[in-house]
């Protein structure tokens, strides 16, 4: 998965790729529009009072509408 951002593809689409890495259980790199970055495993994306959310294993649920990109992260590489 390259970076996806919220903004080039749309709110719709981009909940189809964060529901898409619920399905694969796999770590997803997370940028914030706030500018925070985390990796995490995305476990659901639910509606709550009209509003979609990420909830993740290690880190609070977050708005959608927070979330900036998301992308596969980089692997470690050993020396």
């Amino acid at each position: 998965m390259s970076r996806i951002s919220q903004d080039d593809v749309g709110r719709c689409d981009f909940l189809d790729v964060l529901e898409e890495a619920v399905t694969r259980g796999r770590p997803v790199a997370v940028q914030l529009r706030a500018g925070e970055t985390f990796i995490d495993q995305l476990l659901d994306v639910l509606t709550e009072n009209g509003d979609e959310f990420a909830v993740f294993r290690q880190h609070d649920r977050v708005s959608i509408g927070e979330i900036s990109a998301v992308s596969r992260p980089e692997p470690s590489r050993a020396p």
